[in-house]
């Protein structure tokens, strides 16, 4: 059985000093792989240099809604020349996408749109954070002719949204919150959703597991969502593993595990 963590900030510092025991007991959880979403220019070095130096780990380059204010035009210039360069392991763009509850809609709608047209135009994936805008981020993605993939990370919309969002290239990203039984719209959709329209992910440090302190999650929970996800689909695990490592594959393009 392989797993692939298909979106997790394995940069960010919460995980210093503890990076290879952490990758070690998610390999010993069946985790063969991770990728790790950029969120704003000055932690793309950062997020490039985590991933070479750990096999199995992948990476993507973006701009994050909750950080289009500290950005130029010059760095979306230089987020193409970068891609454009097809760097070893980067496989998307993201993190990316529109937030109703953090900042300013309006204005996050044109590094959204640039974004999605720059990842049309080079033939890579995008990774896209959506907040309380699902029906605004299909409707970006339908105006910008998108032709692609993408994975709709941490989603918790309703069963329609997904299903229109499916219709669009994107993938659903399941996470722990499935694991939380209050959450009774989000698990009652990805039960629901074609199995080939899924993928795994943490997004750790963040969106815990049930039982888990906010902020401590780890790809070694990853395991624990995929067993919450059989559960509810009543899928055998055998079967399920395997067509959730394909789709991540295909998600991205290539086969990288």
């Amino acid at each position: 059985m392989k797993l692939v963590d298909a979106h997790c900030h394995f940069d960010f510092p919460q995980f210093d000093g503890h990076r290879f025991s952490a990758l070690d007991a998610a390999l010993s959880n069946g985790i063969v792989g991770l990728v790790i979403p950029g969120v704003r220019r000055p932690d793309w070095g950062r997020v490039q240099e985590t991933a070479l130096a750990h096999s199995g780990l992948y990476y993507c380059l973006g701009i994050h809604p909750w950080f289009v204010d500290e950005h130029s035009i010059a760095d979306l210039e230089s987020l193409e020349q970068i891609l454009g360069s097809r760097p070893e392991r980067c496989v998307g763009i993201g993190e990316c996408g529109l937030d109703r509850l953090r900042g300013d809609m309006s204005a996050q709608y044109p590094w959204f749109e640039s974004q999605i047209e720059l990842a049309s135009k080079l033939g890579f994936p995008l990774i896209i954070h959506s907040v309380k805008a699902h029906d605004e981020v299909h409707a970006t993605l339908k105006r910008g002719s998108w032709g692609g993939r993408a994975l709709l990370h941490g989603f918790s919309g309703s069963y329609q949204q997904a299903t229109k969002l499916v219709g669009q290239g994107c993938f659903i990203g399941v996470g722990g919150v499935i694991t939380h039984p209050r959450a009774r719209k989000t698990r009652d959709t990805v039960a629901r959703l074609p199995l080939e329209s899924l993928v795994l992910e943490t997004d750790a440090p963040d969106m815990a597991p049930e039982g888990v302190e906010a902020g401590a999650n780890s790809p070694v929970y990853l395991r624990r969502i995929f067993e919450c996800l059989s559960e509810i689909r009543s899928e055998k695990p055998d079967l399920l593993a395997s067509v959730l490592f394909a789709n991540t594959q295909l998600l991205y393009g290539q086969s990288l595990w």
